[in-house]
């Protein structure tokens, strides 16, 4: 039902384009198809097809019914027939987004190459040229939403929520009295609220009387203070409309525009239609920012760079309104923008658009004011279905998501997935420079390496984790001594890591290598992640120092007997030395032995503290040759 708002323009310039292959078996299709009586439409043009009077024509003319339709099935179906004879560049374009809405990726990338060799200089084919496999990396983007259908859902189409305080405004076409409306056979669309109570329900979904009408009304934007609406309904509202002159037809054509009202005592009046509309153009899916000072919106209106961009326009102090402007490029594409809505702070700029890389039909971006970026927000908020009208109260820490992936346009609750993007800067703690290629890996507190990747050419690396958790960054690189940083518990949403390293010879001393202690578990001689993450620096210095000659000894504290001191002072030495050798260490170069508690560093006998235990359980690494 969404498509009234996002194509309404680009159906109509179809509609009353003259097309050559029209015949008098086609005249009945026809009409319905241009009154956007698409479903009936479809009928006519599939007994034609079934008859033996389709050809290329009405093969295109069924696919686009059932485009219109969002039936990706039936519409790639007819497509397949429809390019078997040359067919224009835009008829690619959507034959390759119904696949998408199937995941059929490989066939749809044979159709964009189809579109792109047509209309090379179109922005949508020079960004496929240049990844056409894009898929896989959108697929790795992390999670940032849970999605959940809202219980407030009818079997007809709901969309365009948003949250204003306690009060969830939606369009929805769940009234039955209503007229049936031929593009969808859905009752035409009407303005709900509903409430959003203290336990996250929401209910007792009510039509908003004042400002609904027979015709389509819907969705909505609230000021701040919910005195002001800005909503989208049909140009009929105002007796206003244009008649399809170039089809000599009788037919109506009204476009969408945007109204305003005002809450007086509780009702909303004073309904007006904003200035910059027309009945030449739709406007429509407006969103006003939180200082109530600039009103966004989608519209074909001229200047736009395709079918619906995403424009804005100031709001001024008197009540007046500036020159619209077209967002541009970053924003907008040669296919469609719409449904624009503003974080709060003003920082993050969410739209649906269908020009963009994604997973098919309409995809959720955001764009980055800051970087200057649109980037896809993934999986779950997006499928490979229509998705669109995102929303998000800071207040509430929720956010709402319109989709047909379940076969009917749903409103869908997402709650944020509480993540801390985690920057580690890896340098090199004498001179601050950076180290680039040095390996970093992220490790939980149950001592788990998450991941591992190579710091880039900024030196860093970035993990994403999840909040209120305890992280270590493991740093290394040849050259220098590895190190590990403790990454806090944190809500996020970002956190740097300083990693200096320190350069491998100072740890080197005339008759030793120097390293942390090398952790066994209790009663256990194997080599455990954080040993061999400390005995990677001698492996480092041996290889630094081809030369060089190890003895490993491993010693014990004076609890235990001195029989099962010494047995496992010695399994532990010869772990250690195994260990060296796997890593590329001739086995002529380490040995080992272990001393039990035959060496104490701190000769305290029975009346030692745990500080003198603990100093007596060590490893030493002692250079027997240079």
């Amino acid at each position: 039902m969404k498509k009234v708002y996002i194509f309404l323009l680009s159906i109509v310039m179809l509609s009353i384009t003259p097309l050559s292959a029209q015949t008098k078996d086609t005249k009945k299709a026809d009409k319905l198809f241009k009154q956007f009586d698409y479903f009936e439409a479809a009928e006519e043009y599939l007994k034609l097809a079934e008859n033996g009077k389709g050809d290329g024509y009405v093969h295109k003319q069924l696919a686009d019914s059932y485009y219109n339709m969002f039936n990706a099935a039936e519409s790639s179906k007819w497509y397949a027939r429809a390019v078997e004879t040359p067919q224009d560049a835009e008829t690619y374009y959507r034959y390759a987004q119904m696949l998408k809405a199937q995941g059929k990726y490989e066939e749809a990338n044979k159709q964009m190459q189809q579109f792109a060799t047509k209309v090379p200089n179109d922005q949508r084919a020079k960004d496929f040229k240049a990844n056409p496999n894009y898929l896989p990396k959108l697929l790795d983007k992390q999670k940032q939403f849970d999605v959940k259908a809202l219980e407030l859902n009818s079997d007809k189409s709901d969309f365009g929520a948003v949250l204003h305080e306690n009060s969830l405004y939606f369009a929805s076409a769940r009234n039955g009295a209503r007229k049936t409306y031929g593009w969808t056979d859905e009752p035409y669309l009407d303005i709900y609220k509903a409430n959003y109570n203290v336990d996250g329900t929401i209910t007792n979904a009510e039509p908003v009387a004042e400002v609904n009408s027979k015709w389509h009304d819907g969705p909505v934007t609230l000021s701040a203070d919910g005195n002001t609406m800005y909503f989208a309904s049909e140009s009929f509202k105002e007796k206003s409309f244009e008649k399809d002159k170039v089809n000599n037809t009788r037919l109506k054509l009204s476009q969408v525009n945007l109204f305003k009202a005002t809450n007086v005592n509780g009702k909303w009046s004073n309904i007006t239609l904003l200035p910059f509309c027309s009945n030449a153009y739709s406007t429509g899916n407006p969103y006003l920012s939180k200082d109530g000072k600039t009103l966004y919106f989608s519209s074909n209106m001229p200047g736009s760079l395709g079918g619906n961009d995403v424009w804005k326009v100031a709001v001024n102090q008197d009540g007046g309104f500036g020159t619209p402007e077209n967002l541009g490029a970053k924003i907008n594409t040669e296919g469609d923008e719409s449904f624009p809505y503003m974080s709060d702070d003003n920082k993050m700029f969410y739209f649906a658009s269908s020009g963009r890389q994604g997973f098919g039909g309409y995809d959720v971006f955001v764009y980055d004011m800051a970087k200057g970026e649109s980037t896809n927000m993934g999986k779950p908020v997006n499928s490979e279905k229509d998705d669109f009208a995102f929303t998000f109260s800071k207040d509430k820490n929720i956010g709402f998501l319109s989709s047909n992936r379940a076969g009917v346009d749903n409103i869908y609750l997402a709650t944020p997935v509480c993540g801390v993007e985690v920057t580690t800067i890896v340098t090199d703690a004498k001179t601050g420079a950076i180290l680039v290629n040095a390996k970093v890996a992220i490790v939980d507190d149950k001592k788990n390496v998450i991941a591992t990747e190579m710091s880039n050419a900024k030196g860093e690396v970035t993990y994403y984790v999840e909040c209120d958790k305890n992280y270590t960054v493991q740093a290394s690189k040849d050259g220098y001594e590895s190190n590990t940083f403790p990454v806090g518990a944190s809500k996020g949403p970002q956190k740097r890591v300083d990693a200096p390293l320190n350069p491998i010879d100072v740890i080197v001393t005339e008759t030793e290598v120097i390293l942390n202690p090398i952790f066994f578990e209790f009663d256990k001689s194997n080599i455990t992640q954080e040993g061999a993450f400390e005995l990677d620096k001698l492996v480092q210095v041996m290889q630094n120092n081809p030369e060089m000659v190890i003895m490993a000894k491993s010693h014990t504290d004076n609890r235990g007997s001195d029989v099962y001191n010494l047995s496992l002072s010695d399994r532990r030495a010869k772990s250690t030395v195994q260990y060296i050798i796997s890593k590329g260490i001739s086995k002529d170069r380490i040995s080992g032995k272990g001393m039990g508690e035959t060496e104490p560093k701190a000769d305290c006998k029975e009346a030692c503290t745990e500080e003198q235990h603990a100093s007596n359980r060590r490893s030493e690494f002692l250079i027997v040759k240079k």
